[in-house]
């Protein structure tokens, strides 16, 4: 019957569990589950698959992992930015303006939107602007600068299609692309654009006027012919027969002739305009062709430039990846060798513990106690001996401290005394230092004195050359001990040493005649 209450209460139990837990396992799946709106992008980052750095979806929903993963939105709303391009150099190197207006967007392509997620997350509307300003203006300049005036402002639906070539891969690099592009009116500083109209307006001008002095010459030409035509046939009719036969055929003649010489000078012309036109046509075409050519070298150079650019940026962008990778992973595989072995710790803890609690009450509690006996007397003793150095340190310290302040008070009072002896000499440090010296005067001949007092004269033997001394009177030894005492120096020479000069009534040294020149004896005659 227990058994039977038992098991009933574990059933009970495990059901109140299931009901619980399934409404808050519920309720987070729904708090995870992210749809994504028509007009944006759900990005979902963190733990996504290997060598992805984010997911990017567009249209329907995806269940976001805690702690894993985590997600964010980029819109897709387009961005109008106006680029007021002012002084860009033509092909003609004449700088021009070209104020236009790009609408730019995020890409729902899978590559471009990916480029997006890496590069625009977390960036705001303007500084994404920014970006894209940046990015247009280089662009626009190297557009504008391998194509003529002509070009740009004649064809604008190729100078739309280079510019598309030229921007829209550098925006997709970022995640974004080119929606549209209004060029409104192109103008330069040096009034070329109007010039080329007032040119192609005065060439229409001169054009009409041609064809209507062509027109007025045909009809001058058509009236004259017919009153030839008119007056030939009345001299026909009047005159003779023969007459009009001769005349006739003479007009015939001057007709033909009249028209062969028009005929020779219209196609004289027709040749020379039909050579110049094929000379300029030429020189128009090589020139085109040497234009193509450099504009062909230029941009080519310049794509390849960005081609290099690009490969570089996504080795280098690839080469992050993959160490942030590496890193991870070896995090990952520190982190789970760190709890194995934590947890291996805690194990072997736990039946270290196990086993001491073991033989504390079996065996080791006696010698447990008799260890914590004599670890208490060897901190008693070592804390006697600790205290017991302290005071003698204290005891040395406050030695050495009431020294110091003795000998500070000494030095304070000399310093004292000499300020005094100083000012009562109205100021003047040689006159306290002349004081202070003649009062160790004393002391000085003392130890000249006792430098030689200890002498025995009778235990020196002095040898010479026999001449009685130096100068060959008195002896050897009274010569030796007056030379001894001169070599004592004199007191005035020992205050000059410390830079003092003593009163005269202390005696003078007797000063060093230098010995005068001779005068010059006269010259022999």
């Amino acid at each position: 019957m227990p058994d039977l209450v038992g098991g009933s209460t574990l059933w009970v139990i495990l059901v109140l569990a299931v009901v619980i837990l399934l409404p808050g396992i519920f309720l987070m799946i729904a708090s995870r589950y992210k749809r994504c709106p028509s007009d944006m992008i759900l990005v979902v980052f963190g733990s996504v698959g290997k060598g992805q750095s984010a997911i990017c979806i567009h249209g329907g929903a995806k269940i976001v992992w805690p702690l894993i993963q985590d997600c964010a939105y980029m819109s897709l709303t387009p961005m109008t930015i106006p680029i007021p391009l002012q002084n860009a150099l033509s092909l003609q190197n004449i700088r021009i303006n070209v104020p236009s207006t790009f609408t730019i967007g995020i890409s729902t392509d899978q590559a471009i939107m990916n480029n997006a997620a890496e590069r625009l997350l977390n960036l705001r509307r303007q500084e994404v602007e920014d970006m894209a300003r940046e990015i247009i203006f280089g662009q626009l300049r190297l557009t504008v600068a391998s194509l003529t005036i002509e070009q740009i402002n004649q064809d604008r639906e190729s100078f739309l299609l280079a510019i598309r070539k030229n921007v829209e891969p550098e925006l997709n690099k970022i995640g974004l692309y080119l929606i549209n592009v209004n060029i409104t009116d192109i103008t330069d500083e040096s009034n070329y654009i109007a010039s080329i109209g007032k040119k192609a307006a005065a060439e229409a001008v001169n054009q009409a006027k041609v064809d209507v002095a062509g027109q007025e010459k045909l009809g001058s030409i058509g009236e004259a012919e017919a009153v030839r035509e008119r007056t030939i046939k009345v001299a026909q009719n009047v005159a003779e027969s023969e007459k009009g036969k001769k005349a006739a055929e003479a007009g015939q003649r001057i007709y033909v002739q009249q028209q062969e010489t028009a005929a020779s000078v219209g196609e004289a012309e027709a040749h020379r305009e039909r050579e110049i036109k094929v000379a300029q046509n030429l020189a128009e075409a090589v020139k085109g062709k040497k234009a193509a050519e450099a504009s062909q070298r230029v941009y080519v150079a310049g794509q390849e430039s960005e081609a290099v650019k690009g490969e570089n940026i996504a080795k280098a962008s690839i080469a992050k990846y993959e160490a942030d990778l590496n890193v991870a992973q070896a995090q990952a595989k520190q982190q789970g060798e760190v709890a194995r072995r934590l947890a291996e710790a805690e194990i072997q803890k736990a039946q270290y513990q196990a086993e001491a609690q073991r033989l504390t009450a079996e065996e080791v509690a006696p010698q447990e106690i008799q260890k914590r006996m004599v670890e208490i007397a060897a901190e008693a003793q070592a804390e006697k001996s600790r205290r017991e150095a302290k005071g003698q340190a204290d005891a040395i310290l406050l030695r050495y401290e009431a020294e110091a302040k003795g000998i500070r008070q000494v030095l304070e009072s000399k310093a004292q005394g000499y300020a005094n002896l100083v000012n009562s000499c109205g100021g003047d440090a040689r006159a306290a230092g002349t004081l202070l010296m003649i009062e160790k005067i004393e002391q000085i001949v003392a130890r000249q004195v006792e430098a030689i007092k200890n002498l025995k004269i009778d235990k020196i033997t002095v040898w010479d050359s026999g001449n009685g001394g130096h100068d060959g009177a008195g002896s050897s030894t009274s010569a030796f001990l007056s030379s001894l005492v001169k070599s004592l120096p004199p007191m005035q020479e020992v205050a000059a040493m410390a830079g003092i000069e003593l009163p005269e009534y202390l005696g003078r040294t007797a000063e060093k005649k230098e010995p005068k020149p001779e005068p010059p004896k006269p010259a022999k005659a």
